[in-house]
């Protein structure tokens, strides 16, 4: 969850270092440093907090190779000493990633007298290439064997001050790219941190290990056999991750939501009829071949297969699971071969998804999905379907587009699967086609309340805990509220299908303890209205998001906010969209940092 930057070039690249830092802070941001090769030392600079920090201490700083970091802290608190790089003689290394081995590596090495200063992991992987440059005179090869002694993952990037031109680069379960241009090679963990330089991407796969000098690129495995690796044109440009007039990437992303849907559901809303093709060449034989389906996700994107399991079941009578990514490869499960597995996920590198998916695989589980956002991602290349949910690069560590993006990836796999299974006739078909084609002018309406749940999270801000309600497909869509309130706001929140009040949450119900209610116009409102009143009968505060025609009146307690129209099965990728405004209002309202919240980062790449 950290993020490297890397560079060897014939210019200062020290500018270049901290603006990719900048574009990497949502990977991390307890600590920041880079290391460059000096006129006869290398230089470190480190800071403990954000990288606009490191840019301060850093001005002055001239050298055409280095390194550079931010941090998410694993091992040890942040701190100075904690901050990457990590030095041993002439050598620096950052690292993003979690070093499974490195006690005993660490008990070794010290036994030897090496000295470590840090708690981390890290500096085992500085001190264990030092010790190899003591019997191999090539840094690429100390580099090489050192990374066949480490065990767990990790993306690293390495310079010695002996050889001032050189950066190595490796890659094992944490994603590393690199950058080529004619003024220099680069290396990151996602390309957003090299647009300013290039467009021009190799992805390395695990077990690469590369070399990098101003004007050479050497790739080659772990096992030194050399390896070509294509050159991918980026589709994202420099505008893209840029914030432009709003005040925090989440509001952006917010109100990016209707080009993303657009975006992705542009080969289903400009065709007559959904194809299983969608999904990948071999998508209709396998699909047609399934008997059950099987969710993997984390977080947010947990959210997103609950929400598509009341979809797959009703629409497309396929029974489906959703499990917790981080659980399932836990505890023992009974393997079906003809189950499609789907793992989602916006960055596509997510540790525990990634390893779920793995360990499906291992039970002899071959049908895959993958919906995710980043084409060239480990979870993508290592499934057998694909969906490009085409949100574009999402910079808030609270995901918005992201979720909506894969809701309606998700719709359009419940729709093939339906069609294939002879449950969606031409006419259904094609009405939710429409409604798919339509989606983005209903987000748009939706997002024209903003100034309204404004309103709202005036109210509420003040509070210490709130209590979400749904019920039905909308019950995963509270939770998702609840989430996103405390991911950011840092008011605790919790959410409940609503018939569960009266089984204990109830209890917590008072004049303090907002509650906020998921209510559109569908079969279940009239149990809804009644967990409403139950709410209301114990002093409870009521925030009601309804449909336009849905019959909610107000009253006193009960605060009623209309969305412009009811949007049956695909309802809740429109009542999420009030959902996050409030959160970010609400956040606002505190003085939170909305993009950056506490503890948390945006790419979960370590267990």
């Amino acid at each position: 969850m950290c993020g490297i930057v890397a560079a060897a070039a014939g210019n200062n690249i020290v500018p270049v270092l901290v603006e990719g830092l900048k574009k990497l802070e949502y990977r991390g941001y307890d600590s920041a440093g880079l290391a460059v090769i000096g006129a006869a030392t290398i230089e470190r600079i480190r800071s403990v907090g954000r990288v606009a920090e490191l840019e301060t201490e850093s001005a002055g700083t001239i050298s055409s190779t280095g390194i550079a970091h931010t941090r998410w802290a694993t091992h040890g608190v942040p701190s100075e000493r904690n901050a990457h790089p990590h030095v041993s003689g002439s050598i620096a290394v950052v690292h993003n990633g979690i070093i499974e081995n490195y006690e005993s590596l660490r008990a070794e090495l010290s036994a030897q007298g090496y000295v470590f200063t840090s708690d981390t992991d890290t500096e085992t992987i500085a001190h264990l290439i030092e010790r190899l440059l003591h019997s191999e005179n090539d840094l690429f090869t100390a580099v090489r064997l050192a990374c066949r002694q480490l065990v767990g993952a990790y993306a690293i990037a390495v310079i010695d001050q002996r050889r001032p031109e050189t950066v190595i680069v490796a890659r094992e379960g944490s994603p590393l790219l690199l950058g080529i241009s004619e003024t220099g090679n680069y290396a990151a963990s996602d390309a957003s941190a090299l647009l300013q330089v290039t467009r021009n991407m190799v992805y390395l796969e695990n077990g690469d290990i590369a070399e990098l000098t101003a004007s050479t690129v050497r790739i080659a495995r772990l096992d030194g056999t050399p390896v070509e690796r294509p050159v991918h044109v980026s589709e994202l440009s420099a505008a893209a991750v840029e914030l432009g007039h709003y005040r925090h990437y989440m509001q952006k992303e917010i109100f990016e939501q209707p080009e993303a849907l657009a975006n992705t559901l542009e080969i289903v809303s400009g065709a007559k009829s959904i194809q299983p093709g969608i999904f990948g060449a071999d998508a209709g034989a396998l699909l047609a071949d399934i008997d059950h389906i099987l969710i993997l996700a984390c977080g947010t994107s947990s959210h997103s297969g609950m929400t598509a399991r009341y979809w797959l079941e009703s629409i497309a009578g396929v029974p489906c699971t959703v499990e917790i990514a981080s659980e399932y490869r836990y505890r023992t499960s009974v393997p079906n071969p003809r189950q499609l597995v789907v793992a989602i996920s916006q960055s596509g590198e997510t540790a525990d998804t990634l390893a779920a998916l793995r360990h499906a695989r291992s039970l002899g589980q071959s049908k895959t999905l993958a919906i995710c956002n980043v084409p060239e991602s480990a979870i993508v290349r290592e499934s057998a379907l694909r969906f490009i949910t085409r949100a574009g690069p999402e910079i808030g560590v609270a995901s918005t587009k992201a979720f909506t993006t894969q809701l309606a990836a998700l719709f359009v796999l419940t729709l093939v699967v339906a069609k294939l299974r002879g449950r969606l006739d031409e006419t259904q078909e094609a009405t939710f086609i429409d409604q798919l084609r339509h989606l983005p002018v209903a987000v748009n309406k939706v997002l024209a309340l903003e100034s309204e749940i404004e309103g709202w999270a005036r109210r509420f801000a003040d509070k210490q805990h709130a209590l979400f309600l749904g019920r039905g497909r909308h019950y995963p869509i509270a939770l998702e509220g609840a989430l996103k309130l405390k991911e950011i706001s840092y008011i605790h929140a919790e959410a409940y299908p609503a018939g569960e009040l009266k089984h204990g949450p109830l209890a917590l119900v008072d004049a303090d303890m907002p509650v906020i209610a998921v209510a559109p116009h569908d079969e279940l409102l009239e149990k809804l209205k009644s967990n409403l009143q139950e709410v209301r009968a114990r002093g409870g505060e009521l925030y009601v998001f309804a449909d336009a025609d849905s019959e909610i009146p107000h009253s006193e307690g009960v605060h009623m906010l209309r969305l412009p129209e009811h949007y049956g099965q695909l309802s809740p990728i429109l009542h999420v969209v009030p959902l996050q405004l409030l959160s970010y209002h609400a956040a606002l309202v505190k003085g939170t940092d909305v993009d950056k919240p506490r503890n948390l980062a945006k790419s979960v790449t370590v267990e």
